[in-house]
């Protein structure tokens, strides 16, 4: 999934600090409003008796908030479902899988393969391959993603194997995206220019440490982040595919662009979903968004840690954003593009909260764009910080 980079992480404490002003008044006051990641000091680990102690959430976690009677909506919809949304699954008989696109440990030909793959990675720079192992440590972060959508009230796969349009469609997108991390991850396992270790202990800790979007086990707010999300995946994977084909790598980028154009596939159907929520109920669909919008889009993988940088995922979205693979004006320009996806403007017979909702949403793509301005109008000058993912390289962020 996707899906990427922290509340885009801004790249900046600064236009978090903006953003995180927007709606302010409105918010619920026991809540904070980022997500941190909080570590332990190291007296505080020599008195851990817990083999693992996983970084964590400051703000209150916020639970079940929908109505019961929402719940209904999501019933009903089950037919609809599995005719509008399970079509855009693929039979696994017409998916490709990542062996289609690695050297084959069956062939003869099998080091001349890997030797020719390791060679043409050698033109590719080291903050290349940051970007590239961010991305696909996300991907590799699947079990966590399909844990949050089965903590959503009325689509949750109820008993592991459930026959409801919604428990296929989640089992079924997960076994699509599992083909993600597992390709990217051979590849990074084969070229040599990674450090696999580091890489393997980055998973273990982004998976035992979970995430929390703050979708309050509302299918609502569920479906508008695996919206955003989607698409930001998409946008991702095909920068890096762009990228890739820039060095020279013309199998890397096919293969960054073949994962794109899953998550584009993926992306039109949940924000398919979220079109028919705003058919059946614009109100309740519209406040959502907007509180979706106020706390920000986490993403996924916001609580990223080797074992030694704390603050790892800042860096690595940093990077991100330096070589224009996931930025902030991508950020505005996802939401941008998901208001006009969902003719948000145009919307009638809303409530007066609703109507609120309605101007802050549209509004709000062109106040992120010109907050950044301002920020990169007086950010600070970079800087080198190593990464274990290459050896302890420094990398400019």
């Amino acid at each position: 999934m996707a899906l990427k980079l922290k509340s885009l992480s801004f790249q900046s404490s600064k236009v978090q600090q903006y953003v995180s002003n927007f709606g302010s008044e409105n918010r619920r006051s026991h809540r904070v409003f980022m997500a941190s990641t909080l570590r332990s000091s190291p007296k505080e680990f020599e008195n851990l008796k817990k083999p693992y102690v996983p970084p964590c959430e400051v703000h209150v976690q916020v639970t079940h908030s929908m109505p019961p009677q929402k719940i209904e909506i999501f019933k009903s919809l089950e037919d609809w479902a599995e005719n509008n949304i399970l079509v855009h699954l693929k039979p696994v008989e017409k998916c490709w899988q990542p062996q289609d696109f690695l050297p084959d440990p069956a062939s003869d030909g099998f080091h001349e393969q890997v030797m020719e793959l390791r060679e043409r990675s050698k033109e590719l720079p080291d903050d290349y391959f940051v970007v590239l192992v961010g991305d696909m440590i996300t991907e590799e972060a699947l079990p966590t993603y399909q844990t949050m959508l089965n903590t959503l009230d009325g689509v949750r796969d109820e008993t592991g194997a459930s026959l409801t349009s919604w428990a296929i469609w989640t089992r079924a997108w997960t076994a699509e995206e599992n083909r993600h991390g597992d390709l990217l991850n051979k590849y990074l396992y084969l070229c040599g220019r990674v450090d696999m270790k580091q890489i393997e202990k980055t998973i273990q800790y982004l998976i035992g440490s979970g995430m929390d979007p703050r979708t309050e086990n509302s299918p609502y707010l569920g479906f508008i982040y695996t919206s955003f999300q989607e698409r930001a995946t998409f946008i991702s994977h095909g920068n890096t595919a762009r990228l890739a084909k820039e060095h020279g790598d013309i199998k890397l980028a096919q293969i960054c662009g073949t994962i794109a154009a899953d998550e584009k596939r993926h992306e039109t159907a949940y924000t398919k979903i979220v079109e028919k929520l705003f058919e059946i109920d614009p109100d309740g669909t519209v406040l959502a968004l907007a509180d979706m919008m106020k706390k920000k889009i986490s993403m996924p993988a916001h609580l990223m840690f080797d074992g030694q940088d704390d603050n790892l995922f800042e860096n690595f979205s940093a990077v991100a954003q330096r070589l224009g693979v996931y930025t902030a004006k991508d950020y505005a320009d996802i939401l941008e593009f998901l208001v006009g996806r969902w003719n948000i403007e145009k919307l009638t017979g809303l409530s007066g909260e609703g109507h609120k909702a309605q101007d802050y949403v549209c509004g709000l793509p062109t106040r992120i764009r010109r907050l950044e301005e301002r920020v990169q109008g007086r950010a600070k000058q970079a800087s080198a910080v190593p990464f274990s993912w290459v050896f302890g390289k420094k990398i400019m962020v």
